[in-house]
């Protein structure tokens, strides 16, 4: 049976699906890396699914398809888990992954930072940390990976109230798990208080709220020998003016 919570990861499939539908390439040995193997399971038929371990039970060069579906997001070490799929791969394998980016659930860490602030006159981490777009290309290029490309996904969901949008976080599995989390139980007027915040700060159209996801999707290539090369800067034979078939004037000192 479908659990509706996971609705996102229902997107998330259906995104690495439309990509995967354009590349022209057929993959033979697949490599599933999720918290979430009961969903995972389902995404192709001759995928192995296995949990993101710190250190991942993988043989050098043995798939040509790998995806860290929706958990590189709870990463302690996100690089070392790339270099180890990279690894992992043929030359020429594909790297997927999708994950939770920077402005999710921005409006409620504010919310909770404000009521917070107004009640308590401190903060405590609610939300983890989640990379920005600008920084995520820079994650495949450090673990080694060839033609890298991140992007973003937006989505926004409403719900009636800031109490539901939480209940779908924990079914989720996306409840607070930092170290630095309050080790003890929130105050009720805090929750009342964030409540109030968020649904003055983010209403919509149908006196329900608002809530951002951003799916990052990462794309990268284990080197291989056919792949396209960079050229050398200072070789190029042509200019931009030419190729836009434009005339070029120099800028004044």
């Amino acid at each position: 049976m479908r659990n509706p919570a996971f609705f996102l990861h229902e997107v998330a499939a259906a995104e690495l699906k439309d990509r995967l539908n354009i590349v022209n390439k057929c993959f033979t040995k697949t490599l599933v890396v999720s918290r979430f193997p009961e969903f995972w399971h389902s995404f192709r038929e001759d995928a192995q699914v296995i949990p993101p371990t710190q250190t991942l039970p993988l043989e050098e060069a043995q798939l040509d398809l790998a995806i860290h579906a929706m958990s590189l997001h709870w990463a302690d070490d996100p690089v070392g888990q790339l270099i180890q799929i990279r690894r992992a791969l043929r030359p020429d394998g594909l790297f997927l992954g999708i994950f939770f980016g920077g402005r999710t659930l921005h409006e409620l860490r504010s919310a909770f930072a404000q009521a917070e602030s107004d009640l308590t006159g401190g903060l405590a981490p609610r939300v983890v940390p989640m990379g920005d777009i600008r920084d995520l290309g820079a994650l495949l290029q450090r673990a080694g990976f060839a033609l890298p490309v991140a992007d973003i996904v937006p989505l926004t969901v409403t719900y009636a109230d800031l109490l539901l949008l939480m209940r779908d976080l924990r079914a989720m599995g996306e409840t607070n798990a930092m170290e630095a989390r309050l080790r003890r139980f929130s105050r009720r007027d805090v929750f009342l208080k964030a409540a109030e915040i968020y649904s003055e700060a983010n209403p919509s159209d149908d006196k329900r709220i608002s809530a951002t996801f951003e799916l990052a999707v990462l794309t990268g290539w284990s080197p291989g020998p056919d792949q396209p090369q960079p050229l050398r800067p200072g070789s190029a034979t042509s200019s931009l003016a030419e190729a836009l078939g434009t005339d070029e004037f120099p800028l004044k000192d």
